[in-house]
């Protein structure tokens, strides 16, 4: 029996426009497309040029990356579990060189060299680090909490990499009296951001996801 026939490039185009899909051949393109299609969902916005974005997104390396590869800043959720490497630490060289074979390019880590979550790196921090901060003045209070920002790498699965992720922001809410932390986000906003500065763009997301509502009611 004769195999089915293979669809033309013109259908194939035809089909991918009418699924919205990138094609395999333009990854900057599908990179694009990803981003478009989070921001359709209400889940991802942008503000100055810097991207912002809940932790059901930010959690993503996938997603993170993709909007360093893009050349965007942003200013994300994440979830207690992400993981990270301390200020001042990174995964282990790759192994010496033996000799035979290639050289060994993938990152390693040890038994007494491994990341944390960010909730225990957040658990571990001095009071001090910890400053009451007001971020903007609300309709009957000002809205204020206590926060600490610290240079991290992020660490998800790193040991398939050849060089570290670059530093960034981890920026922690713990209010006043709770147990432990609320919030944590991730940025890749210059090492000079002032702590102000980043919890005003963290929090504005929330803004425009409540002048969206507003918006939404009106019409």
């Amino acid at each position: 029996m004769r195999g089915r026939p293979k669809a033309s490039n013109d259908l194939q185009e035809k089909r991918r426009n009418q699924a919205d899909q990138p094609r395999r051949s333009e990854p900057k393109r599908g990179l694009i497309w990803r981003v478009s299609r989070a921001q359709r969902s209400r889940s991802v916005h942008s503000s100055g040029g810097i991207v912002l974005a809940d932790a059901a997104y930010g959690i993503n390396t996938e997603f993170r990356d993709g909007l360093t590869k893009l050349e965007l800043q942003y200013v994300v959720g994440v979830q207690g579990s992400m993981t990270v490497w301390e200020s001042g630490k990174q995964p282990l060289p790759a192994k010496p060189r033996g000799k035979m074979g290639r050289p060994p390019r993938l990152l390693q880590r040890a038994t007494d060299h491994q990341p944390v979550s960010v909730k225990q790196l957040a658990m571990s921090l001095p009071s001090a680090a910890f400053k009451e901060v007001t971020w903007r003045e609300g309709t009957d209070r000002k809205l204020q909490s206590c926060f600490a920002a610290v240079r991290v790498r992020p660490a998800h699965r790193d040991y398939e990499k050849a060089e570290p992720r670059a530093e960034e922001w981890l920026l922690i809410e713990w209010p006043r009296g709770e147990k432990e932390p609320a919030k944590y986000w991730m940025s890749t906003l210059p090492p000079a951001t002032k702590l102000k500065a980043l919890i005003k763009i963290a929090k504005h997301r929330w803004i425009i996801e409540r002048d969206y509502e507003e918006l939404k009611q009106e019409l």
